[in-house]
């Protein structure tokens, strides 16, 4: 089922890179209410980054079980690249530990980036 919901969710090719997160999406997700916008960006935040926290000291299925919230959440704000990511961790959290490490950084480079994309939201 999540994986439905990726493939609904999933970006344009030119979407998908000019837009970390899709406003229109995220919209629709809290019925153009700017305060829950807000609110849910600023929880994603904080869960995205104790997520990334918790993924790197912990063993493989706890990394797949993470990497699926992770994915979850993203999905829900409209952040396509980290919930592709995302389902890519959680994909590969059993093979060798080298390329769960990768999968994992580049999970951390796209919730950076997500980050900031967040920050300047919550500036305006």
């Amino acid at each position: 089922m999540t994986q439905a919901a990726v493939k609904i969710f999933e970006p344009q090719p030119a979407e998908f890179h000019s837009a970390l997160i899709d406003r229109a999406h995220l919209a629709r997700m809290t019925f153009n209410d700017q305060s829950l916008e807000r609110e849910v960006l600023q929880l994603f935040d904080r869960q995205a980054e104790l997520l990334i926290a918790r993924m790197r000291r912990s063993d493989a299925p706890a990394i797949a079980t993470l990497a699926h919230t992770l994915k979850g959440s993203a999905i829900g704000i409209g952040a396509g690249h980290v919930a592709h990511a995302a389902a890519a961790a959680e994909l590969v959290a059993g093979n060798a530990p080298g390329d769960c490490t990768r999968a994992i950084e580049q999970l951390a480079q796209a919730v950076d980036d997500v980050r900031v994309e967040i920050a300047a939201i919550l500036r305006t």
